[in-house]
């Protein structure tokens, strides 16, 4: 399916509200409501495991703005959006995606990430 310089504009956009909520916005909010999480990785993962109802890194690949679908995407951003209007959501929401986490850890193990975007093999350092 050919994208259209309409969808993709569209796309640039929620990834641009994405960033912007989880990089400055909730960030920016956590002391002053006293959040139990204050950096922007924390955010991603209570809104993406919201958005999608598992724990995200088992229903999409790594990176998961890179293979989110647009629905998805907007799923959680409407989710980002729907904590910085009801700050009292994301002590709950957080509870909730750590629970994911720690329920049945071998049955929810996260999608491998494709060797291609793992970056170089590492070598190991000498003594």
């Amino acid at each position: 399916m050919t994208r259209t310089s309409a969808d993709l504009a569209a796309r640039d956009a929620l990834v641009d509200r994405w960033t912007r909520l989880t990089w400055e916005i909730l960030p920016g909010m956590a002391a002053a409501f006293r959040w139990p999480i204050r950096l922007d990785h924390c955010f991603m993962r209570v809104c993406l495991d919201t958005a999608l109802g598992a724990r995200w890194d088992t229903v999409v690949r790594r990176p998961a703005i890179r293979y989110l679908s647009d629905a998805q995407l907007a799923r959680a951003v409407a989710q980002a959006e729907a904590i910085a209007a009801r700050p009292d959501l994301l002590p709950r929401l957080n509870q909730d995606s750590l629970r994911l986490r720690h329920r049945g850890r071998s049955s929810t193990q996260a999608l491998p990430t494709p060797r291609h975007e793992a970056g170089p093999p590492r070598t190991p350092r000498s003594p």
